[in-house]
């Protein structure tokens, strides 16, 4: 993903989640995806799909059964 494109999702993420430590980063081998920070936890990547005519961003978030047991 481009910078420019980069910094729209992660305004548009950072609005719609109320999270202002959100941050997306660039791959450093990858050009169609981005990952997402809060802090300096890693918690998923935004992948751009333009295989079809409409251009579109999935955010794919693994969470772990360990990541439970602290709640």
């Amino acid at each position: 993903m481009k910078p420019d494109e980069i910094r729209k999702i992660e305004a548009y993420m950072k609005k719609k989640f109320e999270l202002p430590s959100l941050q997306l980063r660039a791959r450093p081998r990858k050009d169609d995806s981005a990952e997402v920070y809060i802090g300096e936890e890693f918690i998923g990547v935004v992948f751009r799909d333009d295989e079809d005519e409409d251009l579109s961003w999935n955010f794919q978030m693994a969470i772990l059964e360990i990541d439970l047991e602290d709640e």
